[in-house]
């Protein structure tokens, strides 16, 4: 009788846990699952930034940073680009687009994403890019977003 009673009292205790466990993840759902694209609004030396990512359960599984030109050519697979860059900025596309990239992801927030020297402006249009899909992440809204240049005064 008495483990009888205790079983009882352990399914009980188990069962609220897992009922508790399943309201508290419906509260923190911010992100409706889906793909969403954030775009800037102008090329900007000729390349437009972009930032794509995936939502499964209310998380970030997955992040695309990137900039193309006109033709849809990917910056981060510019070479020339690379070997120009590299030495005068100590960074390159290919190098900057997945630390910004894997800082989202590892974060789950546009909040605190360090700057990388030499690809501040980069970094700058990262954080707006992102903070604009992560808007639209918790809207369920999956039209591409575009995101206005800054205006910088002279």
């Amino acid at each position: 009788m008495k483990k009888r009673k205790a079983y009882a009292i352990i399914a009980c205790i188990l069962a609220c846990i897992l009922i508790s466990g399943c309201g508290s993840k419906e509260k923190e759902a911010k992100w409706q699952d889906g793909y969403y694209t954030a775009i800037m609004g102008d090329y900007s030396h000729g390349w437009k930034e972009f930032v794509t990512i995936c939502v499964m359960d209310s998380k970030i599984v997955s992040v695309e940073y990137n900039a193309k030109n006109v033709s849809g050519f990917i910056k981060s697979w510019d070479i020339a680009y690379m070997r120009n860059m590299n030495p005068v900025s100590g960074t390159y596309p290919n190098r900057y687009t997945r630390n910004y990239a894997a800082e989202l992801l590892e974060e789950q927030s546009a909040d605190n994403i360090d700057m990388i020297a030499g690809a501040s402006s980069s970094g700058g249009n990262f954080r707006r890019l992102a903070a604009a899909v992560l808007e639209c992440a918790e809207q369920g809204d999956t039209e591409i977003a575009v995101v206005p240049a800054e205006n910088v005064e002279e």
